[in-house]
């Protein structure tokens, strides 16, 4: 944002991000113990009552898919811990599009061994 001064100039105002590089890396941390639990229970589902190929497979997948996961969110938890003044560079469509990937693909594995 710029601000004009008395001489008609405008300056470059510095970015303030306050406590919100915390706050995002609080809600990663949530999301992963979210997606903990889920795989945690798709596992348990699977082996509950009888193991089949199927749930097998889709145990594996949930497994998987929990760690592609966890990966992503630890890589943006880094860059939010280690920032600058300046604030965290944004999240790149490509891990937020692994990240999305990864979350809607566990839902639906376990979602399949449920039913």
């Amino acid at each position: 944002m710029t601000t004009p001064t008395p001489e008609g100039r405008e300056e470059q105002e510095e970015r303030d991000p306050g406590l919100q590089p915390e706050r995002t890396r609080l809600a990663w941390r949530r999301t992963t113990l979210s997606s903990t639990v889920a795989a945690v229970l798709a596992t348990k589902a699977a082996l509950n009552g009888g193991r089949s190929a199927g749930g097998i497979v889709a145990c594996a997948m949930c497994c998987a898919l929990w760690l592609g996961f966890l990966a992503v969110a630890h890589r943006r938890i880094q860059v939010l811990a280690t920032s600058g003044p300046g604030g965290p560079p944004a999240l790149t469509p490509r891990h937020a599009t692994a990240a999305t990937l990864c979350t809607v693909a566990l839902a639906v594995c376990a979602a399949a061994l449920v039913f």
